[in-house]
Formats: C-alpha cells, structure tokens, sequence
C-alpha cells in the first residue's frame, strides 16, 4: 500500500534539490542561446573554415546522446588534464547540447525573414552588423520563441541525466531517498510532480513572452 506521509519529512530536501535542478537549467538554457546565436552567425558568415567547424559541431552534438555527451565531459576531459565540478560539467554539457539545437531554431527564424528587408536596409547604407542586430535578429527571435520554449523544457527534463556524474539535483535526491525507505513509487511520484511543475512554470513564462512580443509587433 502506498504512504505518501513518508516523502512529508523529505519535502524540504526535494524542494532544495528543485532549485538545483532550476539553476542548472536556467544556465545551460543561457549559456545555450549564447552558444547557438554565435554558432548561426558564424555559419551565415563568409567565414568558411569556421562555419565548417560550426556545421560540425552541430552535426556531432545533434547525432550522439546527450549522456554520452555528458560523461565526456565529466569523466572524458580529466584524461587531459581538465577536471570540472559535476554542476559545472552538467552545465556545460548541457549547454553545449542545447546550443547545436538553437542554433538550428535561430536559423530557421533567421531564414523565415523576407530578404527585402536586408536588401531594403543595405540599399539605406547600414551595415550587416546593424542590420542583423536591430532589424534581423529581434524578428528571428520572436518567431523562434515557440522553439525555443520546447527546447528549454526538454532540457529542464534531461538535467535529470546529471544525476548520473552525482550531482544531488531532484533525480538523484529522489532516487537516494526512495531506496533508504524502499518507497519508490511516493519518492518517484513525487519528483515527477516536482519536475511537472517546473515544466508549467516554463511554459506559463514563455507563453507570456510571447504575448508580450507579439503585442509589441503590433
């Protein structure tokens, strides 16, 4: 019989590692848009030898496991003398994922704009920097957002995967505190209510965003 008054005295030690979870996240979703909108400049660029590496890397990062990726990282680059924190490896593998994928939403935002308006701006004497950065890019983002907003949860939920290098985000608290009172189906019911609500939140922020910008276009 199920006994969820045994995850009451866990709450707060769940709830602490949510954070974790949130923070982790919220970087990798940063550090990933940073990442993909310098991936997609340089691959819309006449700068051939990078685009290569660039195509490359998204090529890679799109055709292996996000898991392989991240015991790479942790367990790979101590081999070569750069040994990472697991938050810090879980950050970065996470980031590095999730950047090969926005930069291939940003790039179908960036496509889907007209050319006349490049060709319209260039013919006024702005440069390709001022054009990208106060015509192109803000448009490309507003249709990407949808994307974008799939993207981050599901990355919200693969920072579950971080429990495997043993950071204590939600998995791996869950997980140690299902197997110290063999109730695996409260602790694991539990943490997929936790992650479900973090997910909500996600989606309630990013909807709103979109809103927001869609009012503003018009």
């Amino acid at each position: 019989m199920l006994d969820f008054s045994l995850v009451q005295q866990y709450i707060p030690f769940l709830l602490e590692a949510s954070l974790l979870t949130l923070e982790i996240s919220v970087l990798s979703i940063a550090a990933g848009l940073v990442l993909g909108l310098a991936a997609v400049l340089i691959k819309l660029s006449r700068l051939r030898p990078l685009a290569v590496i660039v195509d490359f890397y998204i090529w890679f990062i799109r055709g292996t496991p996000l898991l392989v990726q991240l015991f790479l990282v942790y367990f790979g680059l101590p081999q070569i003398g750069i040994e990472l924190s697991p938050f810090v490896a879980s950050v970065t593998a996470l980031g590095v994922n999730a950047g090969a994928y926005f930069a291939e939403i940003l790039r179908g935002g960036i496509v889907s704009i007209p050319k006349g308006q490049m060709e319209a701006a260039l013919s006024l004497g702005m440069s390709y920097p001022t054009i990208m950065r106060r015509i192109i890019l803000p448009q490309a983002f507003r249709v990407s957002i949808p994307a974008i907003g799939n993207e981050s949860i599901t990355l919200l939920k693969d920072s579950s995967l971080a429990s495997l290098v043993t950071l204590s985000e939600l998995m791996m608290t869950s997980q140690r505190f299902a197997s110290t009172n063999y109730a695996f189906i409260e602790f694991y019911i539990t943490a997929a209510a936790l992650y479900l609500l973090m997910t909500t939140m996600f989606t309630f922020v990013l909807r709103k965003m979109e809103r927001r910008l869609s009012m503003s276009e018009r």
